[in-house]
């Protein structure tokens, strides 16, 4: 039996796609990026073309941070 290939996730992933995996909505994300309660770098990235992109890893990090 042949099975479809299960599509590899993104690590980094414009805010609406973030917001229906964390549950933040986009302007708590923005308000967090402008805050600096998320660091560039580490929780998210600007893309080439300008846009915000949030580091999936990064914002694990965040959620485990005591």
């Amino acid at each position: 039996m042949d099975r479809e290939p299960v599509p590899a996730t993104a690590r980094y992933v414009l805010l609406p796609l973030a917001n229906l995996l964390t549950g933040y909505t986009v302007k708590a994300m923005q308000r967090k990026i402008e805050r600096g309660d998320w660091q560039e770098g580490k929780v998210w990235r600007r893309a080439p073309d300008g846009r915000i992109l949030i580091d999936l890893l990064g914002y694990e990090r965040w959620v485990e941070r005591t």
